[in-house]
């Protein structure tokens, strides 16, 4: 499949929303929807969209496959391995890049065809560890560009002059989270109350006295679940904050987020864990080649202050449905032990389809099966061999009253462009970061050559 036809070309369908008639227009048009859609409230049609966006779309979708109804087209290619993403009121998008002409890329599209006809680099933010730069989170809250790397979250304050990129130096959030070399990452969401959150991700597999060491039995107690492992939270409007000072050691027993949101329809944290690895080659004994691939879940939390989702004592098993102990600390791949007392996932994947984005759809142009729903972006695995590779997809979960309503669904496939995918370095594109427009359209990055998908609606099915 040639993955590029027709992406200088795309075709075009309009129907009631923006018009061609410039960007401005557009930009008026679109507040004029919103307004009025927050005024009168959803309607109960299931297909009736309160903010339509413009339908653009690539004759392949960009290479990717999506439900009936909907068409992507290319934002923007090649622009260098892409991370998280956030975008503007304006329709501005911001994206997380490795990139040393800058760790955030700002795209601008000025004729209103959805096409990035500016680009603008800044930020020197990122750090460089192994010659790659490392990068994390990004967002726009309450008037200000987020962000965050393996060290800090900082932030400025938006343009107001027109400008892409903001000046000068951003403020400092959050800084002095532990130096670690695995799971750094420090992915942000932000609720309803002004509070800010942060994931730390534990700087290991499994808590063993000797990491990655076949039969190594586990720390008991995990001395990393005191500053790691876990998410913590910050007021948003502070700065000059650390993590041991100001911070709030809000949940714990988490091994790794990458993707986390605020569900606002249940005023909660809800984030994606990275289940742990090598369950086969650490112990054979106990597990085989098929179980190594498949377990444990990746599972997805509903987090309240004070939750404990049990890494590294225990793992999900997605298949016997049950929270069973590790292998390190006893287990047998039965023994359920201390792991009832923690906390179970609301959604559990298959393993190692490593989920890096999670989006609640707050949109009103989707159909109603999707607005209050969550969207997770999976990369894709690397350690299921001799098995073939798994993820490298969206999928959505259904919600219904803040809460999951069905089985989960693949929404957007055919990103690695291979099929079975040997190895990761196979894969012509890697699902990343998520974002939606002002406009309803959602958006997905991808973080091996920087090519940014707009999907949406075509109204032509439920």
């Amino acid at each position: 499949m040639n993955i590029n036809k027709n992406i200088s070309n795309p075709i075009r369908r309009r129907f009631s929303g923006f018009t061609k008639i410039n960007h401005l227009f557009a930009a008026v048009s679109l507040f004029a929807v919103l307004l009025i859609a927050g005024c009168g409230g959803p309607s109960g049609d299931s297909n009736q969209n309160l903010a339509s966006a413009e339908i653009v779309c690539d004759e392949d979708n960009g290479g990717i496959t999506l439900p009936d109804g909907f068409c992507a087209s290319v934002v923007v290619d090649s622009l260098g391995p892409a991370r998280h993403i956030a975008i503007g009121e304006n329709g501005d998008i911001y994206v997380k890049t490795r990139s040393e002409e800058g760790g955030i890329a700002a795209l601008r599209d000025t004729t209103g065809d959805f096409k990035a006809d500016i680009i603008e680099r800044f930020s020197d933010m990122t750090p460089v560890r192994g010659g790659i730069l490392w990068e994390t989170g990004m967002a726009i809250h309450d008037g200000h560009i987020w962000a965050s790397n393996t060290e800090s979250v900082y932030r400025w304050p938006m343009p107001e002059d027109g400008s892409l990129v903001p000046e000068g130096e951003p403020e400092i959030v959050v800084t002095g989270f532990p130096e670690q070399q695995s799971h750094d990452s420090k992915s942000i969401a932000f609720d309803n109350n002004g509070y800010l959150y942060v994931n730390v991700g534990a700087p290991s597999n499994a808590c063993q006295q000797e990491p990655r060491t076949p039969g190594s039995m586990g720390e008991d107690p995990c001395p990393q679940l005191e500053r790691q492992a876990g998410i913590w939270r910050f007021h948003a409007d502070s700065l000059g904050q650390t993590q041991q000072d100001d911070g709030t050691h809000f949940a714990t027993g988490i091994r790794n987020v990458v993707g986390l949101d605020w569900n606002h329809e249940d005023n909660a944290l809800y984030v994606m864990q990275h289940g742990r690895d090598q369950l086969n080659t650490l112990w054979p004994d106990l597990y085989t080649e098929e179980d190594n691939a498949e377990l444990p879940a990746e599972e997805m939390f509903r987090l309240t202050e004070g939750a404990n989702a049990g890494w590294p004592y225990c793992y999900y098993d997605w298949r016997q449905e049950e929270k069973v102990l590790s292998p390190e600390y006893g287990g047998d791949g039965q023994e359920v032990g201390r792991c009832s007392e923690f906390l179970d996932p609301v959604v559990a994947f298959p393993g190692h389809w490593a989920p890096n984005g999670l989006l609640f759809y707050t949109g009103q142009h989707f159909p109603r099966h999707y607005q209050g729903g969550a969207f997770i972006a999976f990369h894709g695995s690397w350690n299921r061999a001799p098995l073939p590779q798994r993820g490298y997809r969206v999928s959505f979960v259904p919600f219904e009253n803040g809460s999951p309503a069905g089985d989960y669904e693949t929404f957007a496939d055919g990103f690695a462009g291979v099929d079975p995918i040997p190895n990761p370095g196979a894969a012509e594109h890697r699902p990343m970061g998520l974002a939606i427009a002002p406009d309803g359209a959602l958006y997905i990055s991808d973080s091996v050559k920087g090519r940014i998908w707009r999907v949406v609606h075509t109204g032509e099915s439920k």
